[in-house]
């Protein structure tokens, strides 16, 4: 299963797809591994409770496996993905009385910094630390509604149109949920960060979601086969 990662990166998710749907299961890995990060970031704007976005994940990548042959390959798999994040985690808010309209907000950061990495000192790494502790919880303090559209658009990068889809929104909220969320956040955003680190999501716990996603997809096999 080493190799799995590589094979997804090699390939298209269409291609990667489609290998798994003809029965090559141990492909999923490498999927779950590549959308860790996007889908816990855009989980925590949606639901904010670390924890409860673990089982959420954990569900996400489950149902999408069991759906799969439904992927109709006319979108991105990640959006197709992401959108099947986003409806579980309303679910779930919907279930516990605390549900909001989602909704969608971006914003361009610069760095303040243009010194390298390398050869900033500990006090400056501290100082980056702090600086991004006070972004993040400046993010997690956001409406969620503009909170999950940031997110989206400016952490992980996504399109306008693919966040549309994802949300079921207009390109005009887009847009307009975006310029609140750079009012907001105007003031945390004129510190430097890098978006890399922000609402990351580990290693450690990137190789646990993937192989506790993997043994119960091998699992539920095994007992169908039974």
């Amino acid at each position: 299963m080493d190799k799995q990662p590589g094979i997804v990166e090699i390939f298209t998710d269409d291609e990667v797809i489609a290998r798994i749907i003809a029965g090559d299961k141990q492909l999923y890995a490498g999927i779950i591994k590549k959308y860790n990060a996007r889908l816990y970031r855009v989980a925590m704007a949606i639901v904010n409770n670390d924890t409860e976005v673990e089982d959420i994940m954990q569900s996400v990548y489950l149902k999408a496996y069991e759906h799969l042959g439904q992927f109709s390959f006319r979108s991105a798999f990640s959006t197709w993905l992401t959108r099947i994040l986003v409806n579980e985690c309303l679910l779930r808010m919907k279930l516990k009385k605390r549900m909001t309209v989602v909704d969608e907000t971006a914003l361009d950061y610069k760095s303040t910094h243009t010194d390298s990495p390398s050869m900033r000192t500990p006090s400056d790494k501290m100082i980056n630390t702090e600086l991004k502790n006070i972004l993040e919880s400046s993010i997690r303090n956001l409406p969620e509604k503009y909170r999950v559209v940031f997110v989206m658009r400016e952490i992980e990068g996504l399109s306008v149109a693919e966040t549309q889809e994802c949300l079921d929104l207009s390109e005009a909220n887009v847009k307009v949920r975006l310029n609140r969320a750079k009012i907001l956040l105007k003031d945390s955003l004129s510190l430097y960060y890098q978006k890399e680190d922000i609402l990351h999501f580990h290693l450690t716990r990137c190789d646990r979601m993937m192989v506790t996603v993997m043994n119960k997809i091998i699992k539920q096999a095994n007992e169908e086969d039974q």
